[in-house]
């Protein structure tokens, strides 16, 4: 695999090793002292320690924040925000799944806004406009999940009630990506299975989303496609970087192809990691084919397209649930809630967050109160 580059519109550089070029971009650009966001996870990994000695070279002095673990939320954002203050940085360097992004791109936010980080939450009444200035940024995913790094905004949740909060403008768009594929030959197995089907479902979802635009549908099939071929290659040889590199453009292609819409299948995902802090690309995977069992009767057309686009021999609109269940459990993905954790008693607040969550606007079927009872009901 080579070294690609190509803006989208973000300046993409794609392939292995990229990760190395990031020192010199920064310089470029007139970043020396950048904090480098980060999660536990990641901090802990033999690759980012051997990053992190490159980028403190030549010039280069950077801090480390890698106060982020879960489903992020408010206060590791505070907490970022005041070390990159205390550090003096003059950029961030993003660089982790799409937790550290999410935060990373909300630290550059806070640190240069006033008032409090629910003020700028998108399409709130009386929300705060996003218009100084945002330090410069560049983002490095390590994981094929919710391509955060191409993405405008920040899902971030409350600390006390876990409900998602989402932080939207052009201007958190990172400077530079580094897609670099290596990062990820060391995720353990469950999640590049999370991470992969949240890809997938970001895919999928996009491509069913009610309103028309085709150059979405087109960058989401392709995703699909990629998913496909590469998701059950990288489980079988976690050391496949080509494997790892399809998964990866998968990744961003999903979310570009996202700007179109979602569907239910994320308001169930948002709910449960509200109520249960289920991480959102295990959400999306236990969910996906009860969820979107639902939308066969309003765009049968589409989900033929979807099963010829994964390879069946045989394209049905059931058959691609049919394909998506065999993927949980070849992945060994919780076929229901209930083997992910989930109890009956929470079929109620699961309900009422995903009835209230904005994605299922784009579905292609409208959802209403009693179909989320049907469906939770179904996939317990």
């Amino acid at each position: 695999m080579t070294i690609s580059r190509f803006n989208f519109p973000t300046p993409i550089q794609f392939g292995p090793k990229v990760r190395f070029q990031v020192r010199d971009f920064l310089k470029a650009n007139g970043v020396t002292r950048p904090l480098v966001v980060t999660d536990r996870g990641v901090a802990k990994l033999p690759f980012f320690m051997n990053f992190l000695e490159h980028l403190n070279s030549e010039g280069v002095k950077a801090q480390v924040f890698s106060e982020i673990w879960g489903n992020p939320v408010k206060s590791q954002v505070t907490a970022g925000v005041k070390a990159f203050l205390e550090s003096k940085a003059d950029g961030i360097v993003g660089i982790g799944g799409g937790a550290a992004l999410d935060v990373a791109k909300v630290i550059g936010l806070m640190a240069t806004h006033p008032g409090d980080l629910f003020d700028y939450e998108d399409e709130k009444p009386g929300a705060r406009p996003i218009d100084g200035a945002i330090p410069f940024w560049v983002a490095l995913p390590t994981t094929a999940g919710t391509g955060s790094e191409v993405g405008r905004s920040s899902v971030i949740s409350d600390d006390t009630s876990h409900l998602k909060k989402i932080i939207f403008s052009p201007k958190l768009l990172a400077k530079a990506v580094f897609a670099d594929p290596e990062t990820t030959l060391d995720l353990p197995a469950s999640v590049t299975a999370s991470t992969g089907m949240d890809a997938l479902t970001h895919c999928v979802e996009a491509f069913l989303a009610k309103g028309f635009h085709p150059m979405c549908d087109g960058i989401a099939l392709e995703g699909v496609r990629l998913v496909a071929e590469n998701l059950v290659r990288c489980i079988k040889n976690p050391q496949d970087v080509e494997a790892r590199g399809g998964m990866m453009m998968a990744s961003l292609m999903g979310a570009v192809a996202f700007q179109k819409g979602l569907g239910l299948t994320h308001s169930c995902a948002h709910a449960l990691s509200t109520v249960a802090d289920m991480h959102h690309g295990l959400a999306n995977a236990v969910m996906i084919d009860h969820a979107l069992r639902f939308n066969l009767s309003a765009v049968p057309e589409r989900f033929v397209r979807l099963a010829t686009t994964v390879g069946i021999e045989k394209p049905t609109p059931e058959s691609f649930i049919q394909w998506l269940t065999q993927l949980k459990a070849t992945l060994n993905i919780p076929a229901k809630m209930a083997a992910a954790g989930i109890q009956s008693a929470q079929l109620e607040k699961l309900t009422e967050v995903a009835f209230q969550d904005g994605c299922h606007q784009c579905n292609p079927k409208a959802v209403s109160r009693q179909d989320f009872v049907n469906i939770f009901k179904e996939s317990l």
